[in-house]
Parts: structure tokens; sequence; C-alpha cells
């Protein structure tokens, strides 16, 4: 009998044609684009901005050289392809598969043979750290389909940041990229070579931000994320690093207040501080696309370049990063055989999501109920 992995990502539009669609996933999903006004207005809001955003989205999707469109799909693909391969190493046959909460593959078109872990099917959303806007975003998403919450279900896999294997994983990914060792045909976008001084250069942790009124609903988002930071750096200076760390949030969309600093905020002050040598690292993603490539590749690199920095350094997502896939490996093997013992957890969306039921738009029906 084989085993069931679906790998849940955020998604990304294949190609041109696709991102009216991921637009439209996007911004009509309420805990992604969360407003305090009526429903009825808040997706007519939605529907607007996502048409009035395809145009511009459209040509940034197309300077990237990947077909007009994003290579988060393809990229979570070989990511699946890769944890086969581990898993299947065990003896056990498995069969995977990749959905996406927005655009193609759709997660909401798949049977709920694919979707439900009362099926036996293990369930991994790629999602480090918690947040309204991913995790709690995909459960709610799932709900609909399957009629209750699969997130307190042991075959969920649980954001994982703090791992012990996930950690290690990224420093060493952090100091293979350092010291040239990265293979350039398993990363998109690189080049590498030794970096001189390496153990003395800035490190910016760049996160994907999000507004502050989820943090202010409770969300445990922007904790994970400088636990994270703490421990990846206790990790990096164990074996030599002696730079700067910094943290920073990106990707700031609307004129709602967002979480701080801002990462093009963070890097013209060290810019004038007179820093001339950073490499940023995309802490919150595991796959390279849009934010990556284009974001922190280019447009933040050349708001470094004007401000005063003259070493930029675009450290990549782990992506099929052996050490990370393998981490990914052992969690998935970690909630097959937590389900097998008949373990009980409580609902991740209201310990981590500041769950009000009165004030949701939307509820929780997990299985602890």
């Amino acid at each position: 009998m084989k085993n069931k992995l679906l790998l849940i990502n955020l998604g990304g539009p294949r190609n041109a044609e696709e991102i009216p669609k991921f637009l439209k996933d996007l911004f009509e999903d309420p805990l992604v684009f969360d407003l305090p006004l009526p429903e009825f207005l808040r997706i007519r809001l939605a529907r607007k901005i996502a048409e009035t955003r395809a145009k511009k989205v459209e040509e940034t999707y197309a300077s990237m050289g990947f077909g007009g469109g994003s290579p988060l799909v393809s990229e979570t693909e070989k990511q699946a392809e890769g944890l086969k391969k581990l898993l299947e190493e065990s003896g056990e046959k498995w069969d995977i598969k990749t959905a996406m909460c927005c655009g193609y593959p759709d997660i909401r078109e798949l049977p709920s043979e694919w979707t439900d872990p009362k099926e036996g099917v293990v369930l991994l959303p790629l999602f480090p750290h918690f947040s309204r806007s991913t995790v709690l975003s995909t459960a709610m998403l799932m709900e609909k389909q399957l009629g209750y919450c699969p997130a307190s279900s042991p075959l969920w896999v649980r954001p994982f940041s703090d791992r012990k294997e996930y950690l290690e994983s990224i420093r060493d990914l952090i100091l293979d990229f350092f010291q040239g060792k990265l293979s350039e045909k398993d990363f998109l976008h690189i080049k590498q070579e030794p970096i001189h001084d390496w153990q003395n250069l800035d490190i910016v942790f760049s996160a994907h931000g999000i507004p502050l009124r989820l943090i202010n609903k409770g969300d445990v988002y922007t904790k994970e994320i400088e636990e994270n930071v703490q421990a990846l750096t206790s990790l990096l200076r164990e074996k030599g690093y002696q730079g700067q760390i910094h943290l920073s949030y990106q990707s700031r969309v609307g004129p709602s207040k967002w979480t701080t600093p801002n990462t093009l905020d963070k890097i013209q002050e060290l810019g004038q501080k007179g820093t001339k040598r950073i490499a940023v690292y995309p802490i919150s993603f595991i796959s390279d696309h849009l934010e990556t490539l284009e974001e922190i590749g280019v447009q933040i690199r050349d708001h470094a370049l004007q401000n005063g920095i003259s070493e930029y350094y675009r450290i990549p997502a782990p992506g099929t990063y052996p050490a990370f896939l393998e981490a990914l490996a052992k969690f998935v093997f970690e909630a097959k055989y937590s389900a097998q013992k008949g373990a009980a957890l409580s609902c991740i969306c209201k310990t981590s999501g500041g769950w009000n039921p009165k004030k949701e738009k939307i509820e929780c029906n997990c299985l602890e109920n």
C-alpha cells in the first residue's frame, strides 16, 4: 500500500494567462486580504484590486525570464521529486502531489482522497512559520471542502522553523553559499564562488511582511521569525561567523501599517552607517520565486548599491538543498508515525492565530471540537 503526501504552497502563475486566476484567489481570501469591512464590500474591493494589479504584475513576471510566470510551482515539483526519493529509501512506497492555494494546480480541484487526513494523507504546508495569511488560510480553504479543519490532525505537518533539523540545514546552506559550494544547476540565478572574509559579512534576514492588524489579532508570526533568527545566529556563531545580524520585512502592499523595519529602509540605514558588505537571506521562504529573485535579487540589490553598499549577495532559498529535504522527510515520517499511535493535537489555528470565534469571518471546525 502506498503512502500519500500532499505538498501545499501559496502558489504563483505558471504563465501570463494564469495571473488573473492567481490574483483573484489571493485577494478574495479573507485571511490574506484581511480588512475591517463588511464582507460584501471587502470582496468587491478584492476583485477590483486583483483586476487593476494584473497588468503591473504581468510586466514584473515577464522581466524574470520564466516565460511570463513564476518558477514557484516548478520548484515545488522539484521538491516533491526529491522528497519522494528520500521517503522511498525507507523501503516504503509514496505517492506525492503538489497543490497551490492560489492558482494552479488548484487545491480546490483535488478529490478528498488527496486532501483528507482521515484517509491517511500526510499534509505538508510549505510554510516554516505560522501566519494567519498562510497556515490558517490554507486550513480554512481545506475546511470548505472537508467540512472540518484538518490542522489539528497529527498528519498535518506543523510549522517547523524551530526544529533542529531545519535550522541546521539553513545554517549549512548559508555557509555553503558563502564558501562557494552550492551547485549552480540546483539553484536559480546564482553564481558560486567563495566570498572573501565571509565571517565578517553583515547578514540581513528578510522575511515576508504582514499587516500589523494580524499581529494585533494574536498571530505569532513575528515571534516565530525573531526566534528563528536568534537560533540561526547562534548556529552560525558556532561555525565561526562573526558579522552583524539584522532582521527586516519585505513585500509590503497598500497603505496600512506592516511589520517593520522594512527591508528597503534597513538596507538604506546600513548603507548610511557605512556598511559596505551585506548578504540577504529570505528567511520566510523555502523556494525561490518573485519575492526572492526579483525583489531581493534586483530591486533591493539596486537600492543597496545606490545607498553605499559595494558588495551585495542574495543567498538562495533552500529549494532542493539536500539537508533541507532530509529535514522535511523526517517531519513527514514523524507525522505518519504519530498518527499511527493515535496522537491528538490541539488545533494550531486557535493556539497560534489569536482565533476569536465572535470576530472571524469563517469558522474553524477542528477535530478536537
